[in-house]
């Protein structure tokens, strides 16, 4: 068995992965694993620990409406190459075929860019980026629960 997952490991690491074909569902799609992730580490790395509190914190950041607020902050400073521009707008613009249960669609879909834009930047490898965007999140999230 750990053969076998080391062998699918192998090729996932091999695996390149074009994210300028992929479609903008995909990349959301790894873009929000990518951002829980970060905000998970964040979290634990904060002290916050408790697993009823640890969910309920991490709710905060990566609700739709958290991620769509966010987006448009960085849409409004202007934070964005016209590479990543292009790539949320292909994330906004996207039909996903289903509803929202807990927002509009208008939130879902400033969300999904935020996720695709972050999904792009993991498959070009560009850790520093995401970072720097998921820093800029976080502020803006916590700046605003202050408010």
């Amino acid at each position: 068995m750990e053969e076998r997952v080391d062998n699918m490991i192998g090729k996932l690491e091999g695996d390149k992965v074009d994210a300028k074909q992929l479609n903008a569902l995909a990349l959301a799609y790894i873009g929000d694993t990518v951002y829980d992730l970060y905000i998970r580490h964040y979290l634990i790395a904060s002290g916050r620990v408790r697993p009823h509190l640890l969910h309920r914190t991490s709710t905060s950041f990566v609700s739709a409406s958290a991620q769509a607020a966010v987006m448009f902050e960085i849409l409004d400073k202007q934070l964005l190459t016209k590479e990543e521009e292009s790539v949320a707008r292909r994330g906004r613009n996207a039909k996903s075929g289903t509803v929202p249960k807990n927002t509009d669609q208008n939130t879902y879909r400033y969300s999904t860019a935020f996720e695709a834009l972050l999904g792009y930047l993991y498959f070009l490898g560009r850790e520093e980026r995401i970072e720097h965007l998921v820093t800029f999140a976080i502020e803006t999230i916590e700046r605003s629960e202050k408010e």
